[in-house]
């Protein structure tokens, strides 16, 4: 019935746009706020909108709060046509960020705040709805729910992606639940100890692990595909925002994937997705389509590292 089902995090973002980031007892202490913007993000959510741009259908799997952010996002997520037959309503503040964006470079801090009510519990994950998806893509905010829904997609031999960010006590039962997983540049090092990517990728692989992805920010992402490390360096464009451009690399990732392109190109066009998000503010607004995606993959930019020992 869909491509993806994706289960985890969502997020109202309030973005402020800044002339510098404030520092206190400086200059910088007070700053006027150039633009402000809200726009609906989360990492899940975020990467299901990016699916859904490029054609996929989609079925989101988390908790929305009861209050107007809550009302915000699921008319947000209808308007893309993501499914949220199967969300969990909570009588709570829906989750929220605000993003101090600093204008210069389009780098952010991000400040926010999410209700212990709202968590995802493993007995909120319907069988059937993950069963009803093509590929699964999980996060690490309610790890527990994630690996439960991940045990259930693996049964029937479905394909699980994560969006991996953290090095909490959860986070290894969810590196090995899923098949491919994909991890922020910090975690495979506070994994296992190893500075070295490829090391540190080929600790954490396990034999049900089809790839192991990392994203490196403006310096690309790479990806372990059997003994082969590839490395996708990041393209230059101009930085308007650089919010959501990790979970809008991982949409690209399984559009590319469900398309059966080989890994090297997967990661590029993965890169290439992010790359786009970067030039719009907003997490959602950013997502491209797959046209504009393919315009900035036309320059061989590959780096491969044959790692046969």
């Amino acid at each position: 019935m869909f491509d993806v089902v994706g289960v985890g995090a969502n997020s109202v973002d309030f973005v402020y746009r800044l002339p510098a980031y404030p520092r206190r007892d400086s200059a910088f202490a007070k700053l006027p706020i150039t633009d402000c913007l809200v726009s609906c993000g989360g990492q899940v959510t975020t990467a299901l909108s990016t699916c859904v741009a490029m054609g996929l259908r989609a079925s989101y799997i988390g908790t929305i709060g009861s209050d107007e952010n809550g009302r915000r996002m699921r008319d947000e997520l209808g308007r893309r046509g993501i499914n949220i037959t199967h969300t969990v309503t909570r009588d709570a503040a829906n989750p929220f960020a605000v993003i101090l964006l600093d204008e210069r470079d389009g780098e952010r801090i991000v400040l926010w705040r999410r209700d212990p009510q709202v968590a995802l519990a493993p007995r909120d994950i319907d069988p059937d709805a993950i069963r009803s998806g093509r590929l699964l893509h999980v996060d690490d905010v309610d790890a527990e729910a994630g690996i439960e829904a991940a045990r259930i997609a693996r049964e029937r031999g479905m394909l699980v992606t994560s969006d991996i960010e953290q090095t909490t006590e959860h986070v290894r039962a969810l590196v090995n639940a899923v098949t491919i997983p994909i991890f922020a540049e910090h975690v495979p090092a506070a994994l296992t100890g190893e500075s070295d990517m490829d090391r540190a990728l080929k600790a954490l692989r396990r034999p049900h692990h089809a790839m192991l992805c990392v994203t490196l920010g403006s310096r690309g992402a790479m990806l372990l595909a059997g003994e082969t490390l590839h490395h996708e360096p990041g393209i230059q464009v101009k930085v308007v925002d650089t919010t959501g451009a990790g979970d809008v690399f991982r949409g690209a990732f399984i559009y590319a994937l469900l398309r059966g392109d080989a890994p090297v190109d997967i990661l590029r066009f993965a890169n290439a997705a992010a790359a786009v998000s970067c030039t719009r503010p907003g997490a959602m607004n950013s997502v491209p389509t797959e046209a504009e995606v393919t315009a900035l993959t036309t320059k061989p930019t590959k780096i491969t590292k044959d790692t046969n020992p």
